[in-house]
């Protein structure tokens, strides 16, 4: 019988960001596809909220609720052996009072065997982080474009304000944060903000002096549709697969081709 393979920790990303060795992470949402990215050595899983558009089919993150969230962690982190698995705190357990925040945080852990969560902000959100670090549940950061906040900020725009951002960034990791998600940033800033922490950074649209990079599955694979942020690049064109494998079926079904002698029980 094979050892299991070393998890990775919050430990494991400081060692790699002290080691300038970059951290790979990819959205996981069920157990065969968090099986498979595991076995690929994807450092970290990330249950974003980016399933309520990628697999529940809404336009924004918003309607994800926690429950929701607790029902696919659980499985991705029963698939996984070696990624950290990482869940998004949904819309609105990060923005409604620090001792909910906490709770549903607590849930997450306890519900899925996940070992951190992911919050949207950076200094606004300090007192949350210290609330988070303090009760024992390891809390990755979020600034620049975040989802949750897409109604005040009128859609998805890149952000540019580099001091704000900077100072965003500083706070989190002041405040406990073990590492901060940049998105849809200018590659100067997503550098700048690197080199102004010690803790790791994973970049989205973020360019690529961050510590690491996420990309969401579905658009890596392809099987997203419509438009696709610049900062996405498809390694596969899975959608197109499944349909031809879909029409093949469908034609051998009407065609009686299927099934044939060889899928039948005599």
């Amino acid at each position: 019988m094979s050892a299991r393979p070393n998890r990775v920790t919050t430990r494991t990303l400081a060692a790699m960001r002290l080691e300038n060795q970059p951290i790979s992470m990819l959205t996981a949402y069920d157990y065969p596809t968090a099986r498979l990215l595991d076995a690929a050595g994807v450092d970290v899983l990330l249950v974003g909220d980016s399933l309520a558009m990628v697999v529940q089919g809404h336009s924004t993150t918003l309607p994800v609720t926690l429950d929701q969230m607790i029902y696919h962690a659980e499985m991705v982190a029963r698939a996984a052996e070696r990624a950290m698995v990482l869940v998004d705190l949904p819309f609105p357990e990060g923005q409604l009072s620090i001792e909910r925040t906490v709770e549903a945080a607590a849930r997450v852990l306890k519900e899925t065997r996940a070992t951190a969560v992911k919050l949207e902000g950076g200094a606004e959100q300090a007192q949350r982080i210290e609330a988070l670090a303090a009760a024992g549940i390891p809390v990755m950061a979020h600034v620049g474009l975040r989802p949750q906040n897409v109604h005040v900020d009128g859609g998805y725009r890149v952000q540019r304000d580099a001091q704000k951002l900077i100072t965003d960034a500083r706070v989190a990791e002041a405040s406990g944060a073990f590492a901060v998600l940049i998105e849809c940033v200018p590659a100067k800033v997503g550098e700048e903000i690197t080199r102004a922490i010690e803790i790791p950074t994973i970049g989205i649209g973020a360019g690529p002096d961050t510590s690491g990079q996420v990309l969401v599955f579905h658009d890596l694979v392809g099987l997203s549709e419509g438009y696709l942020p610049r900062f996405v690049k498809p390694y596969a064109a899975t959608g197109a697969t499944i349909t031809e494998a879909a029409k093949n079926y469908c034609e051998d079904v009407r065609s009686r081709r299927y099934p044939g002698p060889e899928h039948t029980f005599k």
